[in-house]
């Protein structure tokens, strides 16, 4: 079974992490021949040259400068070019990358290709000549060939032995591709960064209590009004915006005053209906399904989609969408040149539990007591990376960046240092208390209420 697994090297040289996770589930497949695919400049080569000392016996770099510049859809568009050449049986990606957090490459890809598509995998083992495999929603099945997957962080990646022997690495340019230059790199980015901001979106004024209040806090926030989503107020409304579903409804009604709901199918539904209407903006949701659905949409139709906006503004004219970049640090304000204009915005979805209690790395040595504190306040637990990354806790419950995001009406962060991977996951959070014996501690900054203590003191 050939698997061609898609890689990025991040700006700080390191392996995109769900990328790691990609190339370690390709490696534990049985009697799997491992291709490693990448896009950047030729630096690259001497990264993917160390990586297939892990067992890939090829890596292919597409490397040219017409590829420089490239958003999600370009950067589809190339890689799938090199991927019909390829023709591998399976094609593995990581969920999404932590720089641009877009989850978008791998359904258009898929779309582009017109393979299968099965995202949020957890689970895959070699079974009887087949893929099991497993996803986040608990869906389940055998890998169709050809098919394209994208990842959870699920496994750490291995590292090479002595005796491990280096593939070979090829580079292919555009004319190695026969790539419509028009189509790729900056060129053929349908969005634009207009401009960015350093991230302070996210911060809250902390109030300190006592470990003795933090009851009556918990009791009194469960009553107090949920965040509102931001509003550009005062500025020219778009004449007309479609949203796919309920959920964008309020993030719409920022920048325009005449909505159209259109419910959420399939791709070639939705295709359908669009050319036929031939709307110039349209928002989705942030749910997996809406944000997978869109993306395939925007490869179909060769358009633009800004990923995961949390601010929306016009100029009657123009809609200007704003969205966290590089783990949450940065807020990118960008448009679309391309017809429709299309972003997934964030929603808030669906409470599950009312009170979630967060685990940090400070609270590693207590977490039976920190558990059985949550159970009396009828919560749930989750937890952060370092506990996950120190097997002191599932995957399963890790919050963040390269977790799950979650909305409760308090969150309660112990031993938390307040990490922007973290703050990512927990920033749409009713009320924030946080309990850290370093005041100056990065968590309080994002947080309501903040308690100066050790952890053992609260239970």
């Amino acid at each position: 079974m050939n698997i061609t697994v898609c890689i990025r090297r991040l700006a700080n040289g390191e392996l995109n992490p769900f990328d790691a996770c990609a190339y370690e589930a390709a490696l534990r497949i049985k009697d799997a021949e491992v291709t490693l695919l990448s896009m950047g400049p030729e630096s690259v080569k001497d990264f993917l040259l160390g990586l297939t000392r892990l067992g890939a016996k090829r890596g292919i770099l597409l490397s040219d400068k017409a590829f420089a510049g490239a958003d999600t859809l370009a950067t589809s568009y190339t890689l799938s070019l090199a991927l019909k050449m390829l023709s591998p049986d399976l094609i593995f990606c990581g969920r999404q990358t932590i720089d641009g957090d877009t989850g978008q490459v791998g359904p258009e890809l898929a779309e582009m290709l017109n393979v299968d598509l099965i995202t949020n995998v957890m689970k895959l083992e070699s079974r009887n000549g087949e893929v099991i495999y497993e996803t986040r929603n608990g869906d389940s099945g055998s890998l169709p060939v050809p098919s394209l997957i994208t990842v959870e962080r699920i496994h750490a990646l291995r590292l090479p032995s002595i005796r491990s022997k280096v593939g070979t690495v090829e580079v292919w340019n555009s004319e190695t591709l026969s790539a419509d230059n028009k189509r790729c790199g900056l060129a053929g980015s349908p969005t634009r960064v207009m401009a960015t901001f350093k991230n302070e979106q996210d911060r809250r004024k902390c109030k300190f209590i006592s470990p003795d209040q933090l009851q009556n806090t918990i009791e009194n926030a469960l009553n107090a009004p949920r965040i509102e989503t931001p509003k550009s107020e005062g500025s020219p409304k778009l004449k007309n915006i479609w949203i796919i579903g309920e959920s964008p409804r309020e993030m719409a009604e920022s920048v325009s005053d005449s909505i159209t709901v259109v419910p959420l199918g399939s791709v070639d539904e939705l295709v359908d209906k669009i050319k036929a209407k031939d709307p110039e903006f349209i928002l989705w949701g942030s749910d997996s399904e809406s944000k997978k659905i869109a993306a395939r949409v925007a490869a179909r139709l060769k358009t633009g989609l800004c990923a995961d906006c949390t601010l929306l503004e016009s100029d009657g004219d123009e809609l200007y969408m704003y969205r966290p970049a590089f783990s949450g640090d940065i807020i990118a304000k960008i448009k679309c040149l391309t017809r429709p204009k299309m972003a997934t915005v964030r929603t808030l979805s669906e409470n599950k539990d009312r009170i979630t209690v967060g685990l940090g790395f400070g609270v590693k040595n207590c977490i039976d007591q920190a558990t059985s504190f949550a159970k009396k306040l009828g919560a749930s637990t989750v937890c952060s990376r370092k506990l996950v990354d120190h097997d002191f806790m599932p995957y399963e419950k890790q919050v963040g960046l390269t977790g799950k995001s979650l909305n409760p009406d308090v969150y309660i962060a112990i031993g938390i240092s307040g990490a922007v991977h973290h703050i990512a996951g927990i920033k749409q959070s009713g009320t924030i208390i946080a309990v850290n014996p370093d005041k100056d501690a990065d968590i309080f900054k994002y947080s309501d209420y903040g308690i100066v203590s050790n952890a053992e003191d609260i239970f």
